[in-house]
């Protein structure tokens, strides 16, 4: 997914002159291309997250596009006062962009887990916040979100991810889901890199006569209200899956938003992590075991949850 935003970015600033790409001292080599074609617009603010944010908060009121990127967890927690402050309140067009969000960075220890930035940053007022789920809607994202001229977190995972969506996103927008597999009965509502894993655990759903829809959430905020409303009157059981904490999240945003629905008497269920830390390291795949999120413990859940 970093290897696309970078690519993207690059391609964006060749379009917009405005563009101004802030790192917090990662990505030197992943931006090499951005700062042969663009080495005045590329500022590396070190580690120094809340200087970053106050530095691109001045630029956008100048009239420039900041866009600035560092690990997750870093970004948000350190740098959340600045964000709530100096960009939101402002209602700046700004995009912060969160690398290894979720688990991506589970081998460096509960430091690098991102588990509660949705919860924190959907709560800021104006506040866009997208997970993509693959390559592809990164680089959609990345590319909405700056035309959109808001404020908006972007949360994207690290390396490798498998790619689900096949041809570039023209149709993209913030706000509206996309429609992956069409199914029945059973509607799978995901958010972030989880998806990969979400259509490979259709494959053991099979097994058991389970042929479910899936739609990639890709924004958590502003919510696509007409595709929740579609799938609540639609399927008999709706499930929500993130790679973040059950408090808060997406799942919480759905259910915010259901308990004001007078004639919903559609199942919800939300798949995510617990309300703990992790005190054991270990690669993405183990974390992702230990907290509930691999394909097959992720198929046991819909199974355990629709059979009842």
């Amino acid at each position: 997914m970093r290897n696309a935003f970078a690519d993207e970015i690059n391609k964006i600033a060749q379009e917009d002159p405005s563009v101004v790409l802030l790192s917090g001292d990662i990505g030197n080599r992943l931006f090499d291309t951005y700062k042969e074609n663009h080495k005045d617009r590329f500022i590396n603010c070190g580690v120094a997250e809340a200087n970053m944010i106050t530095l691109g908060a001045g630029m956008a009121l100048s009239g420039m596009t900041p866009v600035a990127y560092t690990i997750a967890s870093f970004l948000i927690y350190r740098a959340y006062e600045q964000i709530r402050v100096d960009v939101a309140y402002h209602n700046l067009p700004f995009l912060l962009v969160g690398v290894g969000g979720g688990l991506s960075y589970s081998s460096n220890g509960a430091t690098h887990h991102t588990l509660e930035d949705i919860a924190i940053m959907r709560a800021l007022p104006g506040m866009q916040v997208i997970c993509a789920g693959d390559a592809m809607e990164v680089r959609a994202a990345t590319r909405a979100a700056i035309q959109s001229k808001k404020p908006t977190y972007l949360r994207i995972g690290k390396k490798r991810e498998p790619v689900i969506h096949q041809s570039p996103l023209t149709n993209f927008e913030i706000g509206k889901a996309i429609q992956v597999k069409r199914g029945e009965k059973v509607a799978l509502l995901v958010t972030g890199n989880l998806l990969p894993n979400v259509v490979e655990a259709t494959d053991l759903l099979k097994e058991k006569g389970i042929n479910p829809s899936i739609y990639s959430h890709h924004t958590v905020k502003p919510l696509d209200l007409n595709n929740l409303e579609h799938s609540f009157k639609t399927y008999d059981h709706v499930f929500s899956i993130e790679e973040h904490s059950l408090i808060g999240g997406f799942g919480s945003a759905i259910a915010e938003w259901k308990c004001r629905q007078i004639n919903s008497t559609c199942s919800f269920s939300s798949i995510g992590t617990p309300d703990t830390f992790l005190h054991k390291t270990g690669d993405q795949d183990a974390a992702r075991e230990l907290t509930g999120l691999t394909t097959k413990q992720i198929a046991e859940q819909i199974i355990f949850h629709y059979s009842k």
